[in-house]
């Protein structure tokens, strides 16, 4: 993994040869070289570690995840916001499994830096409202649900959400 200035180093790098390509009358390399920049800068925004960590998540390979997750190691200097935002949430996903108290440090890091859909926001609400049910804050995971259902627009938590709620009325 490159550092984050150095992807965008990388491309100004091939912006500039792209330039001087098109100088040269290499038209053809030019745009070649122009279109591919695209890909330090989508890299600069979207960490490849963390889009192979989600990918082993989504075949619920949690060591894979994990493994890939392992490759960054300064995530506070190497990642953008959002990027840290997203490690401390597939962080916080993948220790809900084993360790709830320990994840609800990652998903609140998580809320905290910022992340990008309203899915995942809402996903991160509803761990930490079941961590604070467990530990019998009902007003506050009252709340983090409340949360997690204006966020879900699509309705896939509407059932976890329910569900959760019928249980807090049994506290």
């Amino acid at each position: 993994m490159f550092h984050k200035n150095i992807k965008l180093f990388i491309a100004g790098l091939i912006v500039i040869t792209g330039i001087w390509q098109f100088t040269e009358n290499n038209i053809g390399n030019g745009i070649f070289l122009i279109l591919l920049t695209s890909i330090p800068i989508f890299l600069y925004f979207k960490n490849e570690f963390i889009l192979l960590a989600f990918l082993k998540l989504r075949k619920q390979d949690f060591e894979g995840a994990t493994k890939w997750l392992t490759f960054i190691k300064n995530p506070d200097t190497a990642l953008v916001r959002k990027q840290q935002g997203y490690f401390n949430y597939l962080h916080g996903i993948m220790l809900s499994q084993t360790n709830i108290n320990q994840s609800e440090k990652y998903f609140k890091k998580a809320i905290e830096l910022g992340l990008s859909m309203d899915m995942d926001l809402a996903v991160a609400k509803l761990n930490l409202a079941g961590v604070a049910m467990s530990r019998r804050r009902k007003l506050e995971a009252t709340n983090l649900l409340n949360q997690a259902k204006k966020l879900d627009k699509q309705g896939m938590l509407k059932e976890q959400i329910t569900m959760m709620k019928g249980q807090m009325k049994k506290i």
